[in-house]
């Protein structure tokens, strides 16, 4: 017990005098080990060596179950548990339990409601950076991820990835009740829920559910009077953008090419007269609110050349 080397910081106490002043540094901040490819220091040297196989590309370390290779011993530990199942880091607060810390910090934030990263351009905030990062796009327009397939372009690299299985017909979330699958796990939860019956947003004003949390809050603009779409070429407002949008399409383009009701137009031409009847029919679906297509009628009478 003699050899027992105790830190004047704290109340650890080491064996080897080198290990007490590796872990003194920790104390200190100091960084002796500087990288010479970048400007990352390291206080301990085995973690210069680690860092420098990022640069070198060197992956020593292979998983057993799988093909894949690793920089360091730890990122193969994580990797290996996508293998076992094993998740180590349990949430004090609820069930939930995850095979990486950081993604216990994460999940910690739902709880606490700690969102540290401030968007500088609007009053959002974020529980991680890079979904500051993401965010911050949207107000710059920067769009860096683009499709290979197509001219489309995307701020955020696991958008691109949905939008990829669209064009190589990739489905990988299979419905466990029937033969359906989708490019989405937020389209195959939706899904379920018609064969479950499962309505999971409830109006707080009546006693109506749905099971798409979209179409509650169209609903809820019914109670609350909200109209937040105006249609761009006339004073009308709705509820819904796509109501907008049909009753602009009638009122601003099929209105216009419509003639009076029942209006015969005769067009006469050197060897024949056509007479067309146009009927307006104004009947709405219960469901779509849409207009049916006008019935057109055409007539066509030959008209002698010799008279």
């Amino acid at each position: 017990m003699d050899n027992i080397l105790q830190c004047s910081q704290c109340d650890k106490a080491f064996s080897h005098k080198s290990r007490l002043i590796n872990h003194l540094r920790t104390h200190t901040g100091e960084k002796p080990y500087q990288c010479s490819q970048c400007d990352n220091a390291f206080s301990h040297k085995c973690s210069l060596m680690a860092h420098m196989r990022r640069h070198t590309g060197e992956k020593p370390y292979q998983c057993s179950t799988c093909d894949k290779y690793f920089t360091l011993v730890s990122d193969l530990k994580r990797h290996i548990r996508i293998h076992t199942g094993e998740k180590p880091y349990q949430c004090d607060h609820c069930y939930m339990s995850f095979a990486q810390s950081r993604q216990l910090k994460r999940h910690n934030k739902m709880h606490t409601g700690e969102k540290p990263y401030q968007c500088s351009h609007c009053d959002k905030s974020f529980r991680e950076r890079i979904a500051l990062n993401i965010h911050t796009r949207s107000h710059t327009g920067e769009k860096p991820y683009s499709c290979s397939y197509c001219d489309k372009s995307f701020s955020d690299e696991s958008a691109l990835k949905r939008h990829t299985r669209i064009h190589i017909g990739v489905k990988p979330y299979q419905c466990g009740h029937c033969d359906m699958s989708f490019t989405e796990s937020k389209y195959l939860k939706r899904h379920i829920s018609i064969h479950t019956g499962e309505k999971p947003y409830q109006c707080s004003h009546c006693n109506k559910s749905f099971r798409i949390k979209s179409n509650i809050k169209r609903h809820t603009r019914i109670h609350e009077g909200e109209k937040p779409y105006q249609c761009c070429q006339s004073d009308n407002i709705s509820t819904e953008k796509q109501r907008v949008k049909r009753k602009r399409h009638y009122s601003h383009t099929v209105k216009e090419k419509l003639v009076d009701s029942k209006t015969s137009v005769t067009h006469s031409l050197s060897d024949s007269k056509v007479e067309v009847n146009i009927e307006q029919t104004n009947c709405k679906s219960s469901e779509t609110d849409n207009l049916i297509e006008p019935k057109i009628e055409v007539k066509e009478e030959l008209i002698d050349t010799h008279e």
